[in-house]
């Protein structure tokens, strides 16, 4: 079952951040069709929260499709946004694993990395750059762009 962690300093609304982390979840695979989610209650608990603030997550999640509410029972993933090329044991990841213990074994921090990633990610699709080809090497380096 997943586990919300909220930031309250992130700027991100937190009803946002849950929203944010149960696409993570089902994008990773970590969330599958047909998984309960936790309750509200179990949320506010975890979190202290508001029960609103996760009721409003969840009725995005369920406007979006990806999530569906069963009365009487909880609130269940409908569908998933995993991809084969995101597996945990794909060459992308690991390819990613192995940039991130390079960035750090230079210095960086978790946000230094954070933010070089997304400058990196945001540069790449405003472009509208094309893809590399990929290499049986593995994936590009993902900071090569910068």
């Amino acid at each position: 079952m997943i586990e919300y962690r909220i930031e309250r300093r992130s700027g991100v609304s937190t009803y946002q951040q849950i929203v944010q982390q149960t696409k993570q979840a089902l994008r990773l695979g970590v969330l599958q069709p047909g998984d309960k989610l936790p309750t509200a209650r179990e949320v506010v608990e975890q979190t202290a929260i508001n029960p609103n603030t996760v009721l409003k997550a969840y009725r995005e999640l369920e406007r979006e499709g990806l999530v569906e509410p069963r009365p009487g029972l909880g609130t269940f993933v409908r569908r998933s946004l995993a991809r084969p090329e995101a597996a945990a044991d794909g060459p992308l990841r690991a390819g990613l694993v192995g940039w991130v213990d390079e960035a750090r074994a230079a210095g960086l921090d978790r946000e230094d990395i954070a933010a070089l990633m997304a400058a990196v990610v945001e540069q790449r699709f405003e472009t509208g750059a094309p893809a590399a080809p990929r290499t049986s090497s593995g994936p590009a380096d993902p900071a090569a762009s910068n």
